[in-house]
């Protein structure tokens, strides 16, 4: 086999959360570009049905299913239509996630525990409620978490989310233990990047700072998250399991340029 020919993911059926736009949709037609067929899960239909549109425009299967991550009865009709449709899972993208920014002295319990539930719990759930099929109808398979840098170095007004992705990060580490050889778990931790999430705050003096904070200069693209999302759930990865990748432009400490809140 070819070594390109392992980033290939022909016939494979991957499940994306938070599919419909931003890096949920740009790995979903990532894979379709290297073969697999797609199912694209979020809460917008409109968003989830266009990302469908461009994968079959691939030359690749798309199933829609709206889904909100915190449902656990939606992550059990994800998996089911799933193997209704395409009779298999070799793939899991758990995408979804996100909390806004807020003073820890802000921060009530219930918008922590939300933000724990929403990034981590709900992550955890569709892995347990998918492995054991792909155990059984492809012998195996992969789940890529999508965590953060926030969960790397500490991030100020960023207490839930942070604290969120730090412990994604570390499920991952101890799934890829726990699951292998047959299911490979791995995570990416994801620098600032240029998606909707970052849209509303970014004008261009906070882009300029940010930049000069970032070793590569640059923020970075939808593209550079799925082109390491692709190595991490393709055949190329198959030595991998357990580890969190950061991909962030060479960041060690925050570059978000805005100083902790005074007392």
């Amino acid at each position: 086999m070819a070594l390109l020919d392992r980033f290939r993911l022909d016939d494979r059926v991957a499940i994306v959360t938070g599919a419909g736009r931003g890096i949920g949709r740009g790995c979903a037609l990532a894979f379709a570009e290297v073969g697999a067929n797609v199912v694209c899960a979020a809460r917008t239909e409109e968003q989830i049905a266009q990302t469908a549109e461009e994968v079959r425009a691939l030359g690749r299967e798309a199933v829609t299913v709206r889904c909100d991550v915190n449902e656990r009865g939606d992550l059990e009709r994800v998996v089911q239509t799933t193997l209704d449709h395409f009779g298999r899972i070799d793939i899991v993208v758990n995408n979804a996630g996100g909390t806004p920014p807020c003073d820890a002295l802000y921060t009530s319990e219930k918008m922590f525990e939300e933000a724990f539930h929403f990034n981590v719990t709900s992550a955890f759930l569709l892995t347990r409620l998918a492995v054991p099929h792909m155990l059984k109808t492809a012998g195996g398979g992969v789940v890529l978490n999508i965590s953060s840098a926030a969960g790397r170095f500490p991030l100020a007004g960023f207490v839930a989310y942070s604290t969120a992705k730090a412990a994604l990060s570390h499920m991952t580490r101890v799934l890829g233990q726990e699951f292998a050889p047959k299911v490979r778990v791995n995570a990416i931790a994801v620098g600032a990047t240029e998606t909707s999430a970052l849209a509303p705050f970014l004008n261009d003096e906070l882009r300029q700072k940010m930049e000069a904070l970032t070793p590569m200069r640059r923020l970075g693209t939808v593209e550079d998250i799925a082109l390491a999302a692709l190595y991490l759930v393709s055949p190329a990865s198959s030595w991998v399991t357990g580890k969190v990748f950061e991909v962030d432009g060479g960041t060690e400490a925050s570059n978000w340029p805005f100083p902790p809140p005074s007392l």
